[in-house]
């Protein structure tokens, strides 16, 4: 999608993709056989890569200059008011009618959802409706300092590009490690109750801080907004590992809602900033493909020391490590 994006319209890109997913999501009922299953899921999984983070973040690249960090943050909140509005309805659906009855009505809610506002809303770049970006003016543009206009080539073979690459492998694994398994760290030392509501404070937390992000990015620099992110997330990795009661445990989570969002944020922004939108949507999708070893591996890291030391102590101090480590690489 990162070279189907750079060379052609994003809106052909979104809307086959979310049609393909579509048809696979209205299928997931009617799977008996276990090839059936992978198969469904390298359809449906090539089809979200292909229309979600690498061609809505390069359509807003293009779009927005001085202004980027707010749009991108204000973009990609509906990765969380989905898991707060969208998903709890999918559930229930699920629970009360089964998954092959509610399956082709999930497939018809993202064809909804996604396709009609894909191509009759979107437009790939400002340039393609004699526009500039953040609606400046041609004078206005002639004014401002130049872009950088990097090549794929030259960009991926760059030291800060895998500098980037390899302390978000680092932050985004111990993330997604720790988002997997909150929910049973807590119901180990707390109620269902307490699980349930940390789990509304994760989501509620990373669409406040991505808003609150953005606009703080405003301000300062993307760079040292990353670190700070890195610190706390750490920092809230570190307590998650030693709290106890549920006020220590909710407000650790509340703390490392706050880097979820941003994280995702960040990562694109420092990238388009070096390198300009020429041939971002590559090099974003390169960069995330490496940040996907950690995001696969770190789950099962702390699921494997959880069985180990029987507990949730040792695997959330080592992915506190683990971020740490990205922010010396960063």
């Amino acid at each position: 999608s990162g070279r189907l994006v750079d060379r052609w319209d994003a809106r052909g890109v979104i809307a086959i993709n979310a049609v393909i997913a579509a048809g696979a999501l209205a299928f997931v009922g009617h799977l008996y056989e276990a090839w059936q299953l992978f198969a469904f899921h390298i359809v449906f999984g090539f089809a979200h890569g292909a229309m979600s983070l690498v061609p809505v973040t390069t359509v807003l690249a293009r779009w927005f200059n001085v202004r980027r960090s707010l749009a991108f943050s204000i973009g990609s909140t509906g990765l969380s008011l989905g898991g707060i509005l969208v998903a709890p309805i999918v559930a229930l659906s699920i629970e009360r009618y089964g998954l092959a009855a509610a399956a082709p009505w999930m497939a018809l809610g993202m064809l909804i959802g996604m396709v009609p506002v894909t191509l009759l809303v979107l437009r790939p770049s400002p340039q393609s409706m004699g526009l500039q970006p953040d609606g400046l003016s041609q004078a206005q543009m002639s004014e401002a300092p130049p872009q950088p206009s990097t090549s794929y080539a030259e960009a991926t073979r760059s030291a800060y590009f895998l500098a980037v690459s390899a302390a978000y492998l680092f932050l985004l694994g111990a993330q997604v490690g720790a988002i997997a398994h909150l929910y049973r760290l807590v119901l180990t030392r707390e109620s269902t109750h307490t699980a349930a509501v940390a789990l509304a404070v994760l989501a509620t937390g990373s669409t406040i801080g991505r808003l609150v992000g953005g606009a703080l990015l405003l301000r300062i620099s993307s760079y040292k907004f990353g670190v700070m992110l890195m610190a706390v997330q750490a920092f809230s990795l570190a307590v998650l590992a030693l709290a106890q009661g549920p006020a220590l445990i909710l407000a650790a989570t509340a703390l490392f809602a706050v880097t979820i969002g941003n994280s995702l944020m960040i990562h694109p922004l420092l990238l388009v900033e070096r390198f300009g939108t020429r041939d971002y949507g590559r090099i974003y999708a390169t960069s995330q493909m490496i940040t996907v070893v950690g995001v696969a591996g770190c789950p099962a890291l702390v699921g494997l020391l959880y069985e180990i030391n029987q507990g949730y102590l040792m695997p959330f101090l080592v992915i506190a490590g683990i971020t740490l480590l990205g922010l010396v690489t960063l």
